[in-house]
């Protein structure tokens, strides 16, 4: 950013982008900051800012990050007003003086552009998402309230440096302190020394050799006066929250050295106690010729609801990417079911009155068995004998490449011995089946979920694998993989939500402000997927453009069918993206503001057909590549279980060929549907309903008709015809006006999408 002799005067970034580089997001580190308050996190009688103290810049994101010494959080927003003529922390005085938000008078002579982050050139789109904050509230100016550049401040000497002072794990002995030789009497004094970066009034340190724990704050500032601020001021610990990087330590060091270094002590010792209450390791000397792997800390506050703190939890992981592939570890694949069997188990318990019950698993992967031979570094802060001295695991890690494998392995073993059988048509759930008793067992890593009629079948489950496991028994299900799961007896329905992942999205790209819309996409939109210029691409560098489409692509795959087109639509241009784009990515940012409370109902029934599949496609709907675009949702207790929304491999030559090839997708999800719904104790025995707004694709799929149109096809997708002829799958016709699946084959106007949403059990 600085200028160079060899670019004749100017920085290397105006010689590339042909424009100065944008600072004006710069602030005074360490200043007062007024943050602005989310809609949702207070009512109309709250300030709608917080008074904070600027940090510095977060990573991955635009913006600023605060730290707010009255709940002791780190906030990262990009709202904020910016007082910096005042610096809490340098004295309680100068602390005392600062005004709050609501009494600062309105002269208060504030950069220009104090409100927002400009590393973002502003878009124009349909209006709504404001990127400012409103207006500051005019209030009386208060009449005690004396700023501190008024005050007469004298000049100090200089004094000499200390010598920073590193705690080593045990506290040591300190002496008594060289006494300090004042300065000759009538010598002239060297001017004071100017701080680099703030204007903040300097003080002589304290006696810093009466601290109990040196150098608290673990900042690697040079100024000389940091342990005196530790001693008298009561908000210090902003220092160490910028050092830190808000409330959790990313190293053993300074979690040692921050205000809460005991709790982090009694964690870590929690934490090895644990392990070797579980046999985890054996303390020997690293034969000659074995490679050894590292060993790290992972600290993390748990927090409740209101944000006080639970607990301070420490983990102790392997770095597994030490290890060798065929020394260390061989084979690392473990199960995790599909979204599409979670929310097929919660349809049938919603059909057939089962309940849900959860269970978590403490420590989970340190229950393997390794079958490796792997050595491990001592942990930071608790080494024992000799430097060569390290621990060979007998249990897994987390860290370790295997340890999800070993997990699973383990599990297993259990739950097959007490009655449990493993699912082939999915291999992370387990089904106990005898006579009129039924458990259904989804395991999710460490989560584990209990579905069954009988409260002491799950009891007796619990039961037996606490005497194994250590466990925490949560009760009904009210949470499962960041979902709300609601269950609602009197009315016999089992809803899924992500409102509250909704509402952290919007808050984290900005467009909680904005206005709704009513679709996902504008309809009809088309994007273009030519390489933008070099300025749009500069101007992308600082939109979170894959951040947005990522986190939007599990709310599609979880619960959000409505979405998945546009979702799958904007995904096509991550590797390129350009503004217009991220005007889509807002569009749909906005229909969620909408429709955030909108959730997945699952409803009993009676019905002798357990679920009905449709499937459409939009022929040449890729006007880049000709390629068309398929969809189908399968329908279970009145909601969506399983839905797709892609655009073909190949291009089809005729809206008949589109449709051929999307029923036979649908297919594959039918036959997968009826394997695990016999698995369950469902057998069917009547043909699955396939339901095509295309008669000739119906044709084609029934009998060998328009060969001359068909006959280039791969035979796999003949595979169709085959299923139709021995009675699994029924293809029907149904009118495009009633086609569910529409909304996942293209950009559709408001009508259609307000037509689909309920039929997707979306209320």
């Amino acid at each position: 950013m600085l200028p160079t002799a060899s670019l004749s005067g100017t920085t290397p970034f105006q010689a590339f982008y042909k424009r100065k580089p944008d600072v004006s997001h710069l602030r005074v580190w360490g200043c007062t900051s007024y943050v602005h308050v989310q809609r949702d996190k207070r009512n109309s009688l709250q300030p709608h800012y917080e008074k904070c103290v600027f940090i510095g810049y977060p990573v991955g994101y635009k913006g600023w990050k605060f730290y707010n010494p009255v709940t002791k959080r780190t906030v990262i927003s990009e709202r904020a007003d910016f007082d910096e003529r005042y610096f809490p922390g340098t004295s309680k005085a100068q602390l005392e003086a600062v005004p709050s938000f609501a009494c600062l008078p309105e002269s208060l002579p504030l950069p220009n552009d104090t409100s927002s982050y400009s590393g973002l050139p502003p878009l124009q789109d349909e209006g709504g998402d404001n990127h400012f904050p409103p207006t500051r509230p005019k209030t009386p100016t208060p009449s005690a309230s004396v700023p501190p550049e008024e005050k007469p401040v004298l000049p100090l000497p200089p004094l000499p440096l200390i010598p920073p002072v590193i705690p080593p794990v045990t506290p040591p002995q300190i002496h008594a302190p060289l006494p300090v030789t004042p300065p000759t009497a009538g010598a002239p004094l060297e001017p004071p020394h100017v701080p680099r970066r703030t204007g903040r009034v300097r003080k002589p340190p304290g006696q810093w050799w009466k601290l109990k724990q040196p150098d608290l704050t673990g900042n690697d500032s040079d100024s000389d006066d940091e342990a005196a601020l530790l001693a008298d001021s009561e908000f210090c610990e902003v220092e160490f929250a910028g050092a830190v990087s808000g409330a959790d330590p990313r190293s053993y060091r300074l979690a040692m050295k921050s205000p809460d270094s005991d709790c982090w002590t009694e964690a870590c010792n929690t934490e090895i106690f644990n392990l070797e209450a579980n046999g985890t390791w054996e303390l020997m000397e690293l034969p000659p010729g074995k490679k050894v792997v590292n060993s790290g800390w992972v600290f993390k506050v748990k927090r409740l609801a209101d944000g006080s703190i639970e607990r301070y939890r420490a983990r102790l992981v392997a770095k597994g990417y030490s290890q060798r592939p065929g020394f260390d570890f061989t084979e690392v694949f473990a199960p995790t079911f599909r979204p599409a069997s979670l929310r097929l188990i919660v349809a049938l318990a919603a059909r057939e009155g089962y309940k849900m019950r959860s269970v978590d698993i403490s420590s989970a992967f340190t229950y393997g068995e390794l079958e490796e031979e792997i050595y491990m570094r001592q942990p930071e802060g608790y080494h024992i004998g000799s430097p060569n001295m390290v621990f060979r695991l007998r249990k897994s890690l987390y860290g370790l490449k295997q340890a999800a494998r070993q997990w699973n392995k383990k599990l297993r073993g259990v739950l097959e011995g007490i009655g449990y059988s493993r699912l082939r048509s999915d291999s992370s759930i387990y089904i106990y089946s005898k006579g009129d008793i039924k458990v259904i067992v989804p395991i999710f890593i460490d989560d584990i979920t209990l579905v069954s009629k009988s409260d002491a079948a799950m009891t007796s489950a619990v039961t037996e694998l606490s005497k194994h496991f250590k466990l925490r028994d949560l009760g009904s299900t009210t949470l499962l993989l960041g979902i709300q799961v609601k269950q609602d007896r009197s009315h016999r329905t089992i809803s899924l939500s992500q409102q509250h992942y909704i509402k952290e999205l919007l808050e984290r790209f900005n467009m909680d402000d904005a206005n709704p819309l009513s679709t996902p996409l504008a309809p009809g939109s088309e994007l273009s997927d030519i390489v933008p210029s070099l300025d749009e691409q500069a101007e992308m560098k600082s939109v979170p453009y894959l951040n947005a489409v990522g986190a939007l692509q599990y709310l599609a795959t979880m619960t959000r069918p409505d979405i998945a087109y546009a979702v799958s639509y904007l995904g096509r241009f991550n590797s390129n993206p350009a503004p217009a784009h991220w005007l889509a990515v807002k569009h749909l940012f906005r229909y969620l503001i909408g429709t955030m409370h909108y959730k997945l109902v699952y409803r009993a029934s009676d019905s002798e057909e357990l679920f009905t599949t449709y499937s459409d496609a939009s022929h040449g709907a890729c006007k880049a590549t000709g390629r068309a675009t398929g969809g189908y949702v399968t329908l279970v207790s009145g909601a969506a279980v399983g839905w797709s929304s892609k655009r073909q491999p190949f291009v089809t030559l005729s809206s008949t060929e589109a449709e051929f090839v999307a029923a036979v997708e649908a297919g594959k999800e039918i036959k997968w549907t009826r394997n695990i719904l016999t698995e369950f104790g469902f057998p069917l025995t009547l043909p699955s309903t396939l339901f095509v707004d295309n008669k000739s694709g119906i044709s084609v799929a029934k009998n060998p008709e328009h060969h001359g149109r068909m006959k280039h096809l791969d035979l796999r997708f003949y595979w169709l015809r085959e299923a139709v002829e021995e009675g699994l799958i029924d293809p029907l016709y149904v009118s495009t006006h009633e086609q569910v699946a529409d909304i996942l084959t293209k950009a559709v106007a408001k009508k259609v999408v307000e037509f689909a949403v309920p039929l997707l059990g979306l209320e």
